[in-house]
């Protein structure tokens, strides 16, 4: 099954959003998130404007940063919010490459 434009531009935009939306809740800037995953604050802008892709690997770094399943950051958008206010950002191991 072969993925069109459409579909990659929409998994995009759901993860900018739920990543903006997400690191917002949680009182963070760009470069708080950036710090927490382990990113550049850039990257994190980049992201968040829907300019750059991201990894597997780099999603579940957001993911554990913002305290949530990896699948909330691809949910649609509407359904992103549930379960996720309260929960406070973690620390992620930094890897040393």
């Amino acid at each position: 099954m072969g993925t069109t434009n459409q579909t990659v531009g929409e998994a995009r935009r759901r993860i900018a959003e739920n990543v903006r939306c997400l690191r917002r809740e949680r009182g963070l800037s760009q470069e708080e998130m950036a710090e927490l995953a382990d990113f550049h604050r850039t990257y994190v802008s980049q992201l968040e404007r829907c300019v750059t892709n991201i990894s597997v690997d780099g999603l579940e770094r957001l993911a554990i940063a913002l305290g949530v399943d990896v699948l909330e950051l691809l949910a649609p958008i509407e359904t992103s919010k549930l379960g996720a206010k309260n929960v406070r950002p973690r620390t992620v191991a930094r890897s040393r490459r």
